[in-house]
């Protein structure tokens, strides 16, 4: 009996999009602003190539779901940033997207009215608008390389790009940081080995092909040179934090035994902190200690921090939520995220 094979098929829902080009037509980036993000991508890159002596901190929300909120945090970090410059080259989290282990929200970009809407046009809107303003205060942004789709949109407006545990393995993700034109930052896996970052950053550093996008959002293959700037992130892991001397030296040796100059980045959050934000201070106290000790190869940290301490559920609309206070991960609030900085700027000068 001849059976039809597609009894029950529904073809997938699609929305069009607009292409990146007709997004960068419609929020353009300003000369001025244009000059700036070049310049933090130049100091980014000054300080992994030990040209500049600086600390690089990569500081800020979670994630980004209030536009609002997060430039309120912009405006204040930009005063910060030019208070300790002489010690720190402060980069702000402008994360869009957030990785999920099983389900939730997964970002400004994915779901805007976090609603489960999935507005995703609008939501590269907000986050392409949202990142102009903070390249008009002259805050280097950095965000989460998570949709082999997104960087088209955005790329022209980062300063430096993470690739996360749960991502750093895949093949898609390496080849895409091998086409950004940014330095990126490969994490350790959740378990807290850092053999396979070591493998994505050296796959990141070579040239590639591959199925994407072109400007105009047409199916392409896409060439990329590698990039020479990826690095290694310790995030901790299940097997427990990896900021200490110890276990900083043991991923300097693999990093040498791999024929790479040690540059590593300390995310104080996560696995660091045992995801207790309040211990992220513990982890950069460490870190300054060892950066004083003559420690060459921890060339930044990253902190978690936001207006308002600790973090929130999703409520059922977003005039429900507390301002300022993050929806993910808990953060650090703004009072202790000053105290922090000029610590360690204290420390380092």
């Amino acid at each position: 009996m001849k059976r039809d094979l597609l009894a029950g098929f529904e073809e997938p829902r699609s929305i069009a999009m607009p292409s990146p080009a007709e997004l960068r037509a419609m929020l353009p980036l300003p000369a001025t602003a244009s000059l700036a993000v070049a310049a933090g991508r130049r100091a980014i890159r000054d300080i992994l190539e030990r040209r500049d002596q600086r600390l690089l901190v990569v500081v800020g929300p979670c994630s980004i779901h209030d536009p609002v909120a997060a430039l309120d945090y912009a405006e204040r970090l930009a005063g910060l940033a030019r208070e300790v410059a002489d010690s720190m080259l402060v980069v702000m989290r402008v994360y869009f997207e957030k990785p999920r282990t099983s389900t939730g929200w997964k970002g400004l970009i994915n779901d805007p009215h976090l609603d489960d809407s999935f507005r995703v046009a609008e939501g590269m809107h907000m986050a392409r608008r949202l990142l102009l303003e903070v390249s008009a205060l002259g805050l280097p942004a950095a965000v989460e390389a998570l949709d082999p789709v997104s960087p088209h949109y955005l790329n022209d407006l980062i300063g430096w790009a993470a690739i996360g545990a749960r991502t750093t393995e895949s093949q898609t993700h390496r080849e895409m940081a091998s086409g950004l034109p940014v330095p990126v930052g490969f994490k350790n896996g959740t378990d807290g080995s850092v053999d396979t970052a070591i493998n994505a950053i050296r796959a990141a550093g070579r040239s590639h092909a591959y199925l994407g996008i072109d400007a105009q959002g047409r199916a392409a293959v896409v060439h990329t040179d590698g990039n020479p700037h990826a690095h290694l992130v310790l995030r901790g892991g299940s097997s427990g934090p990896n900021y200490d001397a110890a276990s900083v030296a043991r991923a300097e040796r693999a990093m040498r035994e791999a024929d790479m100059r040690p540059t590593i980045l300390v995310d104080c959050a996560h696995g660091n902190s045992s995801k207790d934000h309040r211990r992220q201070s513990l982890v950069l106290e460490d870190v300054i200690a060892q950066k004083l000790n003559g420690n060459d190869s921890i060339v930044g940290v990253m902190i978690e921090s936001f207006i308002e301490a600790g973090n929130q559920p999703m409520a059922a609309s977003r005039s429900q939520l507390r301002y300022g206070c993050s929806v993910t991960d808990p953060c650090v609030d703004w009072p202790t995220t000053q105290a922090m900085l000029r610590l360690a700027h204290g420390a380092l000068q």
